[in-house]
């Protein structure tokens, strides 16, 4: 791992690495919130939280926008946050819109070219980084998983296709039904071909019934969000949870929107969510 940069924050520190990854065949380069814990004179490893961040946003979105660090901090508390998609790779079409390509990776493994060697963005968050950060930084294996949007999409699936690799799992505003809406569609169809029944383990409403763990989910929604109606469907979600009797906690915020002022507004709630899940309060 490369050290971009080093920033002092809450008595912890926060930095930027490149590395080359196997998984997506390209350099990419993700953040890193180390807690005062993890880097003191009497320093131990500590949980991680990864953040899955939206359409279009970098790690750096989340990081400088969210004020997620000083509740980390307190409770000892890492948070990784891994780009969107992979970049610079010169594909056809790789640039063209906001939400299919670059900044758009929906946390899937594509099987469509020219996508498929590179846009494998679900292989890199649950293996491949975990494995990096874990050798490489001091966090334990402990892991919980969140994220926004695109990413709360990610998120929820990581955790539903994954039982006991992580300790909990929250999202705000999450594409809740992907493979119903137009977001979900046009990638759906660009990274895994025409074949709908392909598109079923990518979506977290489809996945809840046969999932083998049960994790509670916090899910966060404003009511003023531009996208509740036509891209989020968070009732399809909680639908499906209510029929297989899956825990889950769907808070509607009035007069919120789908903005980093919404996230900063609650994410100390999703802290203390995922800080009771690793033991940390």
């Amino acid at each position: 791992m490369e050290l971009l940069s080093t920033n002092a924050c809450f008595e912890g520190e926060h930095r930027r690495y490149r590395h080359t990854s196997a998984a997506l065949g390209c350099d990419m380069e993700f953040a890193v919130f180390l807690p005062p814990a993890a880097v003191g004179n009497q320093s131990r490893n500590v949980p991680v939280l990864y953040w899955l961040s939206g359409l279009t946003c970098t790690d750096q979105n989340f990081m400088q926008k969210a004020g997620a660090q000083k509740r980390a901090a307190r409770l000892g508390m890492a948070i990784v946050c891994p780009d969107t998609s992979p970049r610079g790779l010169g594909l056809p079409g790789e640039d063209d819109s906001y939400d299919f390509g670059s900044g758009a990776g929906f946390y899937i493994n594509a099987t469509e070219q020219p996508w498929a060697p590179h846009y494998r963005m679900y292989d890199y968050v649950t293996r491949e980084l975990p494995q990096l950060v874990e050798a490489e930084l001091p966090v334990t294996d402990q892991r919980a998983i969140s994220g926004h949007s695109m990413g709360g999409h990610g998120a929820l699936i990581c955790a539903l296709k994954n039982p006991g690799h992580y300790a909990s799992v929250s999202a705000f505003a999450p594409i809740s039904n992907p493979t119903e809406c137009p977001w979900g569609q046009k990638a759906f169809t660009g990274y895994l071909g025409e074949d709908r029944s392909r598109w079923e383990e990518w979506d977290a409403t489809l996945l809840i019934p046969t999932a083998r763990e049960r994790l509670p989910l916090l899910i966060d929604q404003g009511t003023a969000d531009e996208f509740l109606d036509s891209q989020l469907n968070p009732e399809a979600l909680a639908d499906a949870c209510e029929k297989v009797h899956h825990h889950i906690n769907l808070r509607m915020h009035r007069g919120y929107d789908h903005s980093f002022f919404f996230i900063a507004s609650f994410i100390d709630d999703h802290l203390d969510h995922h800080g009771a899940a690793l033991g940390l309060t």
